[in-house]
Order: structure tokens, then sequence, then C-alpha cells
């Protein structure tokens, strides 16, 4: 078996170029494409957001892990479509409307790439009808949204209003700093993370539940 202690280190140490190397030398050596991202990459993902939880990593930690695992997708990505190797599921990511804060939203696709998933990120500001193109155009199985403002954080209802309208029925996920579980529940969100961290977890609930 593969031994990829050192790769799981190198990304709980945030360490890109180390990373980088380890994938592309695990590669070469033609280590298992789906246990390099398993037990290389998403394994360790998992610990530093155990590690995020538990206040022994902040944000910045969390960023350099999460930048660090790109890292090496970038490198197993085209070899696991090549391979036919199923992702955990998809998932359409956006900050809603009027809302340009990005930063989380990002950090949460990184590390949901990390656990396996294909994340299809629309960035800030993203409309109602940008959402629901492209949940159709790639049949996605979840749907995450953003909002760090009160004042746009109601658009998140409006998104969930419009999915049941045109009869799109896909889980959703919400998040940001205003939010709390309740108004998650008020607005007819299936999940709702705190965190980075708590998003992963709570995406593979909903997408295998």
């Amino acid at each position: 078996m593969l031994d990829l202690a050192e790769m799981r280190n190198a990304v709980i140490k945030g360490a890109r170029n180390d990373v980088k190397g380890l994938v592309e030398k695990a590669v070469v050596e033609g280590g298992d494409v789906s246990e390099i991202l398993k037990e290389g990459l998403t394994t360790a993902i998992d610990i530093v957001g155990d590690k995020f939880e538990k206040g022994e990593y902040f944000l910045p930690e969390l960023i350099m892990s999460a930048a660090a695992v790109k890292e090496g997708l970038k490198i197993l990505r085209p070899l696991l479509a090549k391979d036919g190797i199923k992702s955990s599921g998809v998932v359409v990511l956006g900050t809603v409307s009027g809302d340009i804060h990005d930063i989380g939203k990002t950090i949460v696709g990184a590390m949901l790439e990390g656990a396996g998933f294909s994340v299809i990120d629309l960035g800030a500001d993203v409309e109602t009808d940008r959402f629901i193109e492209a949940i159709r155009q790639n049949n996605a199985d979840l749907l995450g949204m953003s909002a760090l403002l009160t004042t746009t954080m109601e658009n998140m209802r409006d998104v969930i209003g419009a999915l049941k309208k045109v009869g799109l029925n896909i889980k959703t996920m919400v998040g940001g700093a205003p939010l709390t579980e309740q108004f998650a529940n008020e607005i007819g969100a299936d999940g709702y993370a705190p965190n980075a961290a708590s998003a992963v977890r709570k995406a593979s609930e909903l997408v295998k539940g």
C-alpha cells in the first residue's frame, strides 16, 4: 500500500509546493488515484477541519490547507475523470445576489473538493437565475449559498422559493456570519453550516441522505 502519511502532513501544514510534489511523485510511482485522493488529501482535510473546530487551528491555517489541497487536485482531477471515478456529488456554490463577500465560500469550495466533491463555484453576487441554470446544466446534487450581510441573507429565501417554483428537487445548504440554524429552518433550507469544516460534513450527510 502507498504510504501517504507525508502527503497528509503536508496538507495539514498547508505546504502547497510539498503537496504538489508529493502528489506528482505518487502518480508517477503508479499510485491508485482514488487512494491518493482519499488517503492523501481527503483524510488530511478532515483532520484540518477537526483541528479548526477544536480551536487548534484558525482561519489562516484553514486557508493554507485548503490551498494546498487545490494544488493536489489540479493534478488528480483529470486523472480521476480519465479513470471514470465518480465524485462524492456535484455541489453548486455561490454568494447570493447583492453580496460581494467571497473568502468563506471559496474556502468551503476548496474543502469540499478535498473531500471528493465536484464543485461549481459561481462566485459572488449570484442572481437566482444563475443558480437555477448551473443546477440544471451540471445535474447538481446540492446547492450551497453564502451571505455575510443581514441585508442579503433574505435573498436565500427567494432562491429556495424559486427552486420549488420551477420544480427543482435539490438539497440546499446555507452559511455565513449573520445566519443561524433557526433562520435556515425558517427559509426552508435543508442544512446549515456555521463554518467550512461543518459544511463538508453537512454536505456529505445531505448528498448521502
